[in-house]
């Protein structure tokens, strides 16, 4: 049997980190770690469950126990069995997973959950801490930046395809300030990991971006070999 494959791709907000990782992901059939979806998941068995969000303790149990699943080459999110694609995105699962992903304890469970998935199947993951704390032995490291024009551009469109215009003065200051919050966090901050390839994706189509990344995937790949 093939050894797994652990693609990592970490880049600041804006940089197209989601969008390629979910593209790549499902090119090469893949399973695509949706962290977001792994802690919204733990968010909708609380709300299930009528539990206290700010019970730690009981919220870190919960995530060591509960058995979450990607569909390779998809966007199929399972729970202990169940397909709860749609139900982790209502608004009432959102908020409960803003204030659960910021628990300690369920970050340490969620990561050797993800740890346990880049060891028994090829998985593409993407962040601001992938390379470096998560899967810091990754065999494909990726950092992807673009210039700050580009981010804001991009990210004033994706907020305008929601149906949440902002000016693009507003948008550059919030990536400013995350940038700030995420180079800066004692915590797993955002870094250029040790080994990754920078891609810079200013003046890059998605396609473009995506083959750049599966070449350098299967160049890595089969130099391993």
């Amino acid at each position: 049997m093939p050894h797994p494959v652990v693609v990592a791709i970490d880049g600041p907000a804006g940089a197209g980190k989601s969008t390629i990782a979910r593209r790549v992901a499902a090119r090469l059939g893949f399973v695509y770690i949706d962290s977001g979806a792994m802690y919204r998941a733990v968010a909708l068995w609380a709300v299930r469950e009528n539990m206290d969000l700010e019970d730690a303790a009981r919220l870190e149990r919960v995530a060591d126990t509960a058995r979450i699943e990607f569909a390779p080459g998809g966007s199929t999110v399972f729970l202990d069995g169940e397909d709860v694609s749609e139900a982790i995105r209502t608004p009432g699962v959102s908020q409960a997973a803003s204030i659960v992903s910021a628990i300690p304890g369920v970050r340490r469970a969620l990561v050797e959950q993800q740890r346990r998935m880049g060891a028994t199947e090829s998985v593409v993951m993407e962040g601001r801490d992938i390379g470096s704390v998560v899967f810091p032995n990754a065999d494909v490291k990726v950092f992807l930046d673009a210039d700050p024009a580009a981010r804001t551009q991009r990210r004033a469109l994706e907020l305008e395809a929601k149906g949440e215009p902002v000016s693009s003065e507003e948008v550059a200051r919030e990536l400013a300030e995350r940038d700030r919050r995420d180079s800066t966090r004692a915590a797993a901050p955002l870094v250029e990991a040790p080994g990754a390839i920078r891609v810079d994706t200013t003046r890059l189509s998605i396609e473009e971006v995506e083959q750049v990344i599966l070449e350098l995937i299967a160049q890595r790949v089969s130099t391993a070999r």
